[in-house]
């Protein structure tokens, strides 16, 4: 059975129009998890930096400025309104302890700091606020304005797919208990109990800890000011019998294949590996063929060579190359 969604259902699931039209091209899906699927793929390799702005667009910022509005009611349950709208993109279950632990000054606060956000960023702060609170929300929000923009732009796409994901959830959720409704008169008793089993299926599986694979990167032609499209990218895991990275013993050092891609137009690698929630701790490298993307540079090819300690295997790696014919940088981003 599959969960037939229209284009509006998926427009409100993100509020890109690329993204609900790919979604609508490449369904029916079967299960949520094949819908979580293709909506990674879409998001991170088909959307466009300017879909996910539209995407971006879409969300409500916090309310006017709580001092130019007319006190027909007390300023607190003026900035409680305002707050609720603000979380208006998720639902009640999700906000609830947001909105238990709101105060007039963290709510005044936030608004200030979410205008501040946007005057630097254009863009008003996305994050999937499930089981946040108000502090934290504002802690996370005062750390993020400190990145860069490009930085900044990365981790909203992340929060975005987030908050996409519990969105699917809840379709499938409602979209499954109707049809289950509407064939209850319609079949045995037997075949009932099939339909409750393969509902089950749909509408309750655990929601991924990831959103996409523990290890990405993309590239960036700084020298151009552009994404690099084309270049050939392959993940690396150092296996040896030492503890910790080899250096100067490149003869002793075996490299295990974890995958390979070539970057897209905005300059993004698809995906490298597969999803886990745990990566294995050790030494990655990513290489890329940079001497084919640029046949007059000083570089054939570039490796970035980094650590994943037994701490951060819960966590994400972000490693970027910006990239010119003649120098290169990086840097761990999330």
């Amino acid at each position: 059975m599959s969960v037939r969604l229209g284009l509006n259902d998926f427009i409100a699931c993100c509020g890109s129009t690329k993204f609900a039209e790919q979604m609508v091209a490449d369904g029916p899906f079967a299960t949520y998890d094949e819908a979580v699927v293709a909506a990674r793929n879409i998001w991170f390799n088909k959307v466009d930096v300017h879909g996910w702005l539209e995407a971006f667009a879409a969300h409500p910022q916090i309310g006017q400025n709580p001092s130019s509005v007319a006190h027909k009611s007390s300023t607190s349950a003026q900035l409680h309104l305002q707050f609720s709208f603000f979380l208006s993109l998720w639902s009640k279950g999700e906000q609830s302890a947001a909105l238990a632990t709101a105060t007039d000054s963290t709510l005044q606060e936030l608004y200030e700091w979410n205008s501040q956000y946007k005057q630097k960023f254009g863009f008003v702060f996305l994050i999937c606020a499930s089981g946040r609170s108000t502090p934290e929300i504002l802690t996370e929000l005062k750390r993020r304005f400190s990145n860069r923009p490009i930085v900044e732009l990365e981790i909203a796409s992340q929060e975005q797919i987030k908050i996409t994901e519990l969105r699917l959830h809840k379709l499938f959720t409602n979209t499954s208990i109707q049809d289950q409704k509407s064939q209850t008169s319609d079949v045995t008793k037997a075949e009932e109990g099939r339909v409750t089993v393969l509902g089950g299926h749909i509408t309750a599986p655990s929601i991924p800890t990831r959103s996409r694979p523990p290890i990405t990167t993309h590239v960036l032609d700084v020298a151009r000011g552009c994404p690099a499209g084309g270049i050939e990218v392959l993940l690396e895991m150092q296996t040896t019998n030492h503890s910790g990275p080899l250096f100067g013993q490149s003869d002793n050092a075996k490299w295990i294949f974890q995958g390979s891609s070539a970057t897209d137009k905005d300059g993004r690698s698809g995906q490298l590996m597969k999803m886990v929630d745990n990566l294995s701790p050790g030494v990655y490298r990513i290489s890329f063929n940079t001497g084919k993307y640029n046949p007059d540079g000083f570089f054939p090819f570039v490796s970035i060579v980094f650590e994943v300690k037994e701490s951060q295997k819960n966590e994400h790696f972000h490693v970027p190359l910006l990239l010119s014919p003649f120098s290169f940088s990086t840097y761990r981003g999330s």
